[in-house]
């Protein structure tokens, strides 16, 4: 079974419990309980999944060795033992088993129910299931607001930095055009000696300086200085290249150039962030073993190992395949999420604590719309065109687009952001968005999403994302679609529910079940009774009882189609309608 979704409580905060009076006595003092339960059994194992605190009487008489075995082997987070009735102290050879085993060994007072253990270990899950949702919580807020500053990447992992207490980096795509052996340097490459990869690498040529511009606008980094195309093992330097002296490096390197400073300002217009870093010194020696500046990094760099350990694990992940990944390196925790255009957030932190993913989720999520080709202005130039020339097929490409109405109490930035758009609008107590990607559930959100529609039929789309969301409203969902219901779908879902409420509040479950089936099979006395499992005089009866309790006329075609709406909105009451 999976673990609750709820924190452990540290063992220590029960022994601080003044109130509880717990006592220590054997084992270690450190553990994370999960669960409480009592049992009295000589092997509760069976009925454990690990990490609970087990309260215990000694009622169960048995060995000690064998009965802490048991429990050590089950996984039991600790063992608290009420002295008094049955036991009037803790039996030695319960403590000295609890040492050999390593299982952490507590005295519960005679005055401490066990009940009081448990509700103690209940409370101090919320509360700290409360302080992690606060904490994601502002950090979403933190993150939104990082986002819209004037250097957006920047701020944004240097706030995620901050709020994980760690290093942060956003890692270009990796670029290998050498052979897969060179692909594999994330902690060593395969066999083979540089000598023998220089003999297989084709003669220099020249790049064209077309391509490399369309380059630097597709992969939407600065592009490196013109050079000698010296061999594929220098154009894999995507994470680190593959083997080679320096001396053979610089051997195959030309003069370096200067970079085109129009092109790093029109580079860091286009992407919102500061442009990499300029060059090398002349001469400098590439260092085979140090993974490649980031393109952007926040917190104190960690050691070269976990550099380059964490950029191995950056290339595993990718959009719309592995999206996470982690990892530990000599006790720092190391993260990689998969970031739009090939990028990855990279993360290293002396700790993890709970909501840390949730956080850095919400910043990946931010960094794909920050570094995504199509960047806000774009969204901003169709507004300017709606404005000037208002046509809205002119400002927008064709879509599909969503209209999404949203109601909560989140920060509306960064729901935009989740929803991978700048397009929103305050509309009185909620939000209107526009996107054109397939929203999905939002947290502390409610949704209402139109169908898919084209940029001339958005005010459409706007009156079915305020229904869809009246019906979440009503239903509680977090999100609801628009779809093409007929006339139900016209109506206000509590509205139906309470006028079907109201005409049918007279039958009983089993005349609203004979009715049910009796109009779907079409007045059929026959098949309705074949439906049920009844005689067929016992739907006759039926029928004529609820004529005669709802005052109608049964065989009135309107009466009839409103008898049917009504049950339509009205759960069934148990097995044997059907649907004729």
């Amino acid at each position: 079974m999976e673990a609750p979704p709820t924190p452990p409580v540290p063992l220590g905060a029960l022994l601080r419990d003044r109130e509880l009076g717990l006592a220590h006595l054997a084992g270690p003092a450190g553990a994370e309980v999960h669960a409480v339960h009592a049992s009295e059994m000589a092997d509760p194992s069976p009925y454990l999944l690990g990490g609970e605190l087990l309260l215990t009487a000694g009622t169960a008489p048995g060995d000690a060795e064998a009965y802490v075995a048991r429990l050590a082997g089950a996984g039991v987070a600790a063992l608290g033992f009420g002295v008094a009735p049955v036991h009037e102290r803790v039996p030695p050879g319960l403590a000295e088993a609890c040492d050999r085993y390593g299982l952490p060994l507590l005295e519960v007072p005679p005055g401490t129910p066990f009940t009081a253990v448990a509700r103690t270990v209940w409370r101090l899950m919320a509360e700290a299931r409360t302080r992690e949702l606060r904490r994601v919580t502002e950090a979403q807020q933190s993150l939104a607001a990082a986002a819209a500053r004037p250097d957006p990447v920047q701020s944004v992992l240097s706030r995620l930095a901050t709020t994980l207490g760690g290093w942060t980096a956003l890692l270009a795509p990796t670029t290998t055009q050498a052979t897969p052996r060179s692909q594999s340097v994330g902690r060593g490459h395969a066999g083979g000696s540089p000598q023998d990869e220089r003999a297989t690498q084709p003669p220099p040529t020249q790049p064209d300086p077309s391509a490399r511009a369309e380059e630097t606008l597709r992969r939407g980094t600065t592009p490196p200085a013109p050079a000698t195309q010296a061999t594929p093992r220098s154009q894999a330097v995507g994470w680190g290249h593959a083997g080679g002296s320096p001396q053979d490096e610089r051997a195959t390197q030309p003069p370096p150039t200067q970079p085109d400073p129009s092109a790093r300002a029109e580079e860091t217009l286009r992407r919102g962030t500061a442009p990499p870093n300029a060059p090398a010194a002349p001469g400098a020696p590439a260092d085979p073993a140090t993974p490649p500046a980031p393109l952007a990094a926040a917190g104190p760099e960690p050691a070269a190992d976990v550099l380059a350990a964490v950029a191995a694990l950056a290339r595993r992940v990718a959009p719309g395949t592995v999206t996470t990944a982690t990892d530990t390196l000599g006790g720092t925790h190391l993260a990689a999420y998969a970031v739009g255009g090939g990028h990855a957030l990279a993360l290293a932190t002396p700790a993890r604590a709970p909501g840390d993913h949730t956080i850095a989720s919400v910043a990946a999520v931010l960094l794909t719309l920050l570094t995504a080709h199509r960047p806000a202005r774009t969204e901003a130039a169709a507004l300017t065109r709606l404005l000037l020339d208002r046509d809205p097929a002119a400002a927008l490409p064709p879509g599909p687009w969503h209209v999404v109405l949203a109601h909560g109490s989140g920060d509306p930035q960064a729901l935009a952001a989740a929803l991978g758009t700048v397009l929103l609008d305050p509309y009185g107590d909620s939000v209107r968005l526009l996107t054109d990607r397939e929203p999905g559930p939002q947290p502390g959100w409610r949704l209402g999403v139109s169908g898919p529609a084209a940029p001339g039929e958005l005010p459409t789309a706007a009156t079915q994302a305020r229904r869809a969301l009246h019906r979440a409203e009503a239903a509680r969902t977090p999100l609801v679609r628009h779809t093409d219901g007929g006339l139900g779908a016209l109506l206000d879902p509590a509205e139906a529910r309470a006028h079907a409420g109201a005409l049918l509040a007279p039958l009983g479950p089993a005349l609203r079940e004979t009715l049910r089936a009796w109009l779907a099979h079409h007045g059929s006395w026959d098949r309705t009774a074949a439906a049920l499992g009844v005689h067929r005089n016992t739907v006759r009866q039926r029928i004529a009882r609820t004529a005669a309790l709802l005052g109608t006329d049964l065989d009135d075609p309107d009466t009839r189609m409103e008898l049917w709406f009504a049950l339509r909105w009205e759960p069934p009451a148990g097995p044997g309608a059907s649907s004729g």
